[in-house]
């Protein structure tokens, strides 16, 4: 399966329309569950050269999230992979800018990928290797995070009613496979070998 990046624009922009027509409703309506909070648009990161994201608000405050998202990397970059990730992110505290952005500087988080297809699986071939030869699952990947957001108000920037705020962040990430690989090979790998980094832009409603 291949997917241009110019495509992955395009469903980002159909999820985009789609979104914007649910938020013109009023607010009087109750907000159901299943409308995302967000939409995000992620470079690299471990979970695809470009991915795309539906966020979800998981408690009052708005303090954590959970996104569901879709990466993909094409073939000359590594690629043939679609990558599914279930992503968990925590901002503790925001520290004021202006009247119009805000600064949330550290966001520990967690998620978990998927790598789909034939090639990944849950588990290794018994059949090729003994039993707990690799103690690693090919297809399923649990991450630890650490990210930087700057958020815009785009009510006050853009005068829009539609889109409540914008954001840009950076993430670094790390998983159980870097992780022991390091303590493993410490006088070969240096700390910056085991940690990704991802950039992205965030659209709340």
């Amino acid at each position: 399966m291949k997917i241009s990046a110019t495509r992955i624009y395009l469903i980002a922009l159909c999820l985009f329309i789609s979104k914007l027509s649910f938020a013109q409703e009023t607010d009087s309506v109750k907000h159901k569950w299943y409308i995302p909070s967000s939409i995000t648009i992620q470079h690299a990161g471990s979970i695809g050269f470009f991915s795309l994201g539906a966020g979800y608000y998981l408690n009052k405050s708005h303090s954590s999230t959970l996104d569901i998202s879709y990466g993909y990397v094409p073939a000359k970059f590594g690629g043939d992979l679609n990558i599914i990730a279930a992503k968990f992110c925590w901002r503790p505290f925001a520290v004021k800018l202006s009247d119009w952005a805000l600064i949330l500087p550290v966001n520990p988080g967690a998620f978990l990928s998927y790598h789909a297809g034939g090639d990944y699986d849950s588990s290794w071939d018994d059949d090729d290797y003994p039993k707990g030869y690799y103690w690693w699952s090919t297809a399923f990947r649990p991450h630890i995070t650490v990210s930087t957001e700057i958020k815009l108000d785009a009510q006050k920037i853009l005068k829009t009613s539609r889109i409540k705020s914008i954001s840009l962040y950076s993430e670094f990430n790390t998983n159980e496979l870097y992780f022991v690989s390091y303590f493993q090979n410490m006088r070969r790998l240096d700390v910056n070998d085991i940690f990704k980094l991802g950039f992205g832009t965030r659209i709340y409603f």
